[in-house]
């Protein structure tokens, strides 16, 4: 997806949107760092101000991050996920992990019922490529392959509000498990979520949110005991 040039009524806001549209698209994803501003100023066409007064505005918001030095990275993929990020970032992992497992596992229970052939052909995809990412051994690729499945369990439940929910949690989560992994996958904090995706091929929401509401506490014991 490229930039365009955008008119000249209402300069600021028009690039406000497309700079968010980038962001919301995946073409920026979390975590990335943006161009930088004369990159901007030549893609867009407008004044350095103007690009300047946007990219504020969205860290205001919470989707940047503004480092000095450094350059401007994604934060968030929403205003909402934004404000979460912030207000959450320092919470209780135990917190998090009860809020996970409460969302994941309703999740999980409405997937068995309401999946659709689309739905579980999507769940196994995700779910070998989160078996590949685990056996190269890099964290951040894991980290991104488990989040992703984990979100297409939650759109599997067809409850819009759920899964935009979620995703607006996703930053948060992602970081969390982010910091759970660390920077080496070690064999016994391997997670097995074939029999998640088997309940809810088999329509089972018992089996399926029992498994759900079970990960994320398996997560805050290995952070409890290397924290010990």
């Amino acid at each position: 997806m490229s930039l365009t040039s955008p008119r000249r009524s209402g300069l600021t806001d028009q690039v406000i949107a497309q700079l968010r549209n980038q962001i919301t698209s995946g073409e920026w994803p979390v975590g990335s760092r943006i161009p930088t501003e004369p990159a901007l100023v030549e893609q867009l066409g407008v004044a350095r101000n103007t690009v300047r007064e946007a990219v504020r505005a969205l860290a205001h918001n919470g989707l940047l991050d503004i480092r000095q030095g450094s350059g401007t990275y994604v934060l968030a993929t929403s205003e909402l996920a934004g404000v979460m990020h912030r207000r959450f970032a320092d919470a209780s992992p135990r917190h998090i992990a009860e809020v996970r497992s409460t969302l994941e596992s309703s999740a999980a229970r409405m997937a068995a019922e309401r999946r659709t052939e689309r739905d579980l052909k999507q769940l196994d995809a995700l779910l070998a490529r989160r078996e590949e990412a685990w056996a190269t051994g890099v964290a951040e690729r894991f980290v991104a392959a488990d989040t992703t499945f984990h979100l297409a369990v939650v759109a599997a439940s067809h409850n819009d509000v759920l899964s935009e929910l979620y995703a607006d949690l996703g930053d948060l989560l992602r970081d969390w498990l982010r910091d759970d992994v660390g920077g080496e996958l070690r064999p016994e904090n391997h997670m097995d979520h074939a029999r998640l995706v088997e309940a809810i091929r088999a329509g089972d929401g018992d089996t399926a949110a029992a498994e759900a509401a079970g990960y994320p506490f398996l997560c805050l014991r290995g952070r409890a005991a290397a924290g010990g």
